[in-house]
């Protein structure tokens, strides 16, 4: 039967319940159960996921996250990593504003495009929409120009 299933720290018990069921009641095939099983799943879909909680009788809990660290903070950490010059928050969100990259900074934003998690940038983002008169539309566009504009390969710029 399924065996203890950890979903997001959540962990359950043990049901009475074969794989071959369980992949008959989710619509899920008997080798996704086993992958999930074994915690060897990669991907499995938000709309399957609800399904397959639902059956083992577990509640999907959503809620914004706490806030932490500046986001913004953490945003010019991480396009600073590599380079002698840091690129200070406040200049990151001065040139956000202004939609103008100074010359000067242009690798330290290269490497926040290319590398930084999408959560900080979308972070950063709304943290500098938040405390400005800019809207966070408005900043988005200045940083899809960047993208462009620095040739950046990461696909969700295209």
């Amino acid at each position: 039967g399924i065996r203890d299933v950890a979903v997001t720290g959540v962990q359950t018990c043990a049901l009475p319940i074969s794989q071959a069921r369980l992949a008959k009641l989710s619509g899920l095939s008997r080798a996704t159960i086993n992958q999930l099983e074994t915690g060897t799943l990669v991907d499995l879909g938000a709309s399957k996921l609800i399904v397959l909680l639902d059956l083992l009788g577990i509640d999907l809990d959503a809620h914004e996250r706490r806030p932490g660290r500046s986001a913004l903070r953490l945003a010019s950490q991480t396009a600073s990593v590599s380079y002698k010059q840091a690129l200070e928050p406040q200049a990151l969100a001065a040139a956000l504003i202004a939609g103008q990259l100074p010359a000067q900074w242009k690798p330290q934003v290269a490497t926040l495009l290319d590398e930084a998690p999408l959560p900080i940038i979308v972070g950063a983002i709304e943290e500098v929409a938040s405390k400005s008169s800019c809207s966070a539309k408005t900043l988005w566009k200045h940083l899809v120009q960047w993208a462009h504009e620095l040739q950046s390969p990461r696909q969700v710029w295209a």
